[in-house]
């Protein structure tokens, strides 16, 4: 029998058969942290006295409180910055960017294992990366041993055949996805993309996949490395990462689940769960008073161009704030010499330096009580963007983008 893209990657990285249900003890390519995790795992492998076994692969990302509101956080900063100082190991300052955008561009490749103090770390596994998010502990431990525990996990095959009709994003699919087998629906299971739709997907859209498969509670979502990988990993200067690496035609899945494109709608995710989904045409009676487009979600080129086109010569709504925070410093550079950040701002945008943003509600939008936001994030749960008593709805950057200019939800059709 074949193997799944995850069964391929454990087992071409022990250079023997794997197959799902396994537990393995693995090499660890990538150890990643950000600055809300980053100083319980520095201080666990401080405790454990071993130093760190490839610095030169374990990386601090300071982007979620970036730059710092408070002082705490400030002397967090200051302890990742020592401790890369001290160790070798990569950081990732102020400015630079999200860590999972950087990832892909810098650093993950086809064929890896990487680990991730941040549950989004799965975004990698659109590079054919086996990419999961652990706890603070664990990748203390898989930067001081370099190697660490997984159970292989079964694979859900998500078939995506026919093309998107205009309007209609790799957003709208990932929340649609999660509406039907809800957010506990493939718990530790693989989410492995493929089908016609997946194959003529850009990165940046693959990403998008990748990163919200823990939004229905698998431990990674993979794409086939292929043509398209391989000029993006060109693109960033890395052509000699690339391998090709797919799933083999024989390949046993527990559960394939198919999606004709053609047949999807821009849709959004409604207070207080991803799963609750609903088309954003059957929500425009509902007010908002920000709209957030970035994050590592939906923070790249692509969708800053997708808000730009919709809101080139536009202003935002009066009532609306308008957030925009590019994923990268490479994004903001290159969304500079386009001159997408100067329609955006001409718009009524206020641009923040690459980074999480008001995403995880530390700062730079956080909501007032009884207040809505439309973001681009991946994550709607209460109290995300620091107010409880906020909501949060999410949706592609077309949708964000044109709902910015009416002050509520709109269907992005209606523009493009």
């Amino acid at each position: 029998m074949g193997k799944t893209l995850a069964e391929k990657i454990f087992s071409l990285k022990l250079n023997r058969d794997v197959k799902a249900g396994e537990f393995v003890i693995a090499p660890i390519d990538i150890c990643a942290c950000q600055d809300g995790t980053g100083p319980l795992s520095v201080r666990q492998i401080e405790a454990l006295g071993r130093g760190v076994a490839n610095p030169k692969r374990s990386i601090f990302f300071i982007d979620h409180a970036a730059p710092s509101p408070r002082k705490e956080l400030s002397n967090d900063h200051k302890l990742l910055r020592e401790f890369c100082r001290k160790t070798g190991c990569i950081l990732s300052e102020v400015g630079d960017g999200v860590i999972h955008q950087r990832l892909v561009e810098d650093y993950a490749k086809p064929g890896d294992i990487l680990i991730g103090a941040d549950s989004h770390s799965c975004t990698s596994g659109a590079l054919a990366a086996f990419a999961t998010g652990m706890g603070s502990t664990d990748v203390a431990i898989g930067m001081a041993l370099g190697e660490n525990w997984f159970r292989v996990p079964e694979t859900f095959r998500i078939n995506v055949t026919g093309r998107f009709p205009k309007g209609v994003f790799s957003k709208d699919l990932i929340i649609h996805l999660i509406g039907m087998i809800t957010a506990d629906g493939a718990t530790y299971r693989a989410l492995e993309f493929g089908g016609e739709a997946i194959e003529n997907m850009s990165m940046s859209e693959r990403f998008v996949l990748a990163n919200m498969a823990v939004e229905a509670g698998a431990k990674t979502g993979l794409c086939p490395a292929d043509g398209i990988t391989q000029e993006y990993l060109k693109r960033m200067g890395r052509e000699n990462d690339y391998q090709p690496l797919a799933p083999d035609p024989d390949a046993e899945y527990e559960r394939v689940i198919e999606i004709d494109a053609s047949n999807l709608e821009p849709v959004v995710s409604c207070p207080h769960t991803v799963d609750n989904v609903r088309k954003a045409k059957e929500l425009t009676d509902i007010r908002i008073d920000q709209v957030y487009i970035g994050t590592c979600t939906n923070g790249r080129l692509e969708d800053l161009r997708v808000a730009a086109r919709i809101l080139k010569g536009k202003r935002r709504h009066p009532d609306v704030r308008l957030i925009v925070c590019p994923a990268s410093r490479r994004v903001y550079l290159d969304a500079l010499r386009e001159g997408i950040l100067e329609i955006l701002v001409e718009a009524g945008a206020s641009i923040m330096g690459p980074g999480c943003g008001p995403c995880v509600g530390v700062h730079e939008g956080v909501l007032a009580d009884g207040e809505r936001c439309l973001s681009t994030q991946n994550r709607n749960f209460k109290g995300r963007m620091g107010n409880p008593e906020g909501e949060i709805y999410l949706a592609s950057p077309a949708t964000a983008a044109y709902s910015a200019t009416v002050g509520h939800i709109a269907d992005p059709r209606e523009v493009l």
